[in-house]
C-alpha cells in the first residue's frame, strides 16, 4: 500500500489552465479519506501553491505537506509551518545571476515568498501569471536581497537545446549545484543535493514510511529523481520523450486529461 503520494503540479496534476481536473479532485480525495498522503511537490514556492491546495481539499490542513522549491522546502499545510529549508547562500545566487546576464535568458530568483523576474518576455508574463506572484526586476545584481534567504535561481528561454548549450558552457559553475529542467523552458538551480526526490524520501523518513510505500508522479526532468527515488514512479503521457525510460509506467492520459486520477486509481484504488 502506497502511503505517500507526491505529485508534481503544472502539467502534471494541473491542466494547461492551471487547475485541477475534475478526475484527479475525485481520486484525491477518496485517498485522503483513506489517510494516504498526497503531496504537491514542485518547484515553484509553498505560497503559490494556496490555490492548488483549496482546489483538493488540502489548503491549511495539519498534517498535510507540500514540497517546493524542487525539494529546498519542506512544509506542514497548517499556516505554511516550515519543517525543512536548504536554500543557495547569497554569494551563490549573485554569481548565477550575473552570469545569466551574458545569456539570452529571463532570469528567476526565488526567496520564501517572493519570486523576482528579470527581463521576462510577454509569453514568460503569461506563464506566470495564475502561477506564482511575482515581481519584475531590472537590476543587475541582486544585493537588495541580501540578508534574505533564497531558495534557487533558474534561467527561462523555451529553446531547450540552448538551455542545455547554457548549462554546457557554465561547466565546473554549477558542479557545486544540482541542475534540472522543467516545463520544457526552465534551467534551474539549487543546492547540491536538492531535488525532489532528496524532499520527498525526507519527508517519508520524517513520517515513518519505507520509501517503498511512496509513489511519485510528474512529466519532466525536475521530476525525475522523486521518480526514480519512490517505489512507483509514474509519469504522465505527456512526459518530456528524453526521461520515458527511466519511468517505472506512464499513463494514457495526459495531465488535461486527468494521469494523475488514471495512476491512482490502477495503483492506490485498484480500479
Amino acid at each position: 500500500m502506497y502511503k505517500i503520494i507526491a505529485c508534481d503540479l503544472d502539467e502534471t496534476l494541473l491542466d494547461n489552465n492551471t487547475h485541477v481536473p475534475k478526475r484527479n479532485r475525485e481520486a484525491i480525495k477518496k485517498i485522503t479519506q483513506k489517510g494516504i498522503k498526497f503531496v504537491p511537490a514542485t518547484g515553484r514556492g509553498y505560497v503559490s501553491v494556496a490555490k492548488t491546495l483549496k482546489e483538493i481539499g488540502l489548503f491549511d490542513k495539519p498534517n498535510q505537506y507540500v514540497i517546493s522549491f524542487n525539494g529546498a522546502c519542506i512544509t506542514e499545510n497548517k499556516s505554511n509551518r516550515i519543517m525543512y529549508f536548504q536554500g543557495l547562500s547569497f554569494d551563490k545566487a549573485n554569481e548565477l545571476y550575473q552570469l545569466g546576464l551574458n545569456y539570452d535568458v529571463c532570469i528567476h530568483v526565488y526567496t520564501k515568498d517572493m519570486l523576482y523576474v528579470y527581463k521576462p518576455a510577454p509569453d514568460e508574463i503569461d506563464y506566470l501569471t495564475g502561477r506564482h506572484h511575482f515581481k519584475i526586476i531590472n537590476e543587475q545584481n541582486i544585493s537588495f536581497l541580501k540578508g534574505q534567504e533564497i531558495a534557487k535561481v533558474l534561467y527561462e528561454n523555451t529553446d531547450m537545446n540552448y538551455l542545455r548549450k547554457v548549462a554546457a558552457d557554465l561547466g565546473k559553475k554549477t558542479d557545486d549545484l544540482d541542475v534540472s529542467y522543467s516545463s520544457n523552458r526552465y534551467l534551474e538551480f539549487n543546492h547540491s543535493g536538492v531535488n525532489k526526490g532528496a524532499g520527498l524520501l525526507r519527508l517519508a523518513k520524517n513520517l515513518g514510511v519505507k520509501p517503498t510505500e511512496t509513489m511519485a508522479l510528474g512529466d519532466n526532468f525536475n521530476d525525475l529523481a522523486m521518480i526514480k527515488a519512490a517505489g512507483l514512479g509514474v509519469g504522465m503521457q505527456n512526459t518530456n520523450p528524453r526521461m520515458i525510460k527511466q519511468c517505472d509506467v506512464i499513463t494514457s492520459a495526459n495531465n488535461n486529461q486527468g494521469g494523475v486520477a488514471e495512476a491512482i486509481g490502477k495503483y492506490v484504488l485498484g480500479s
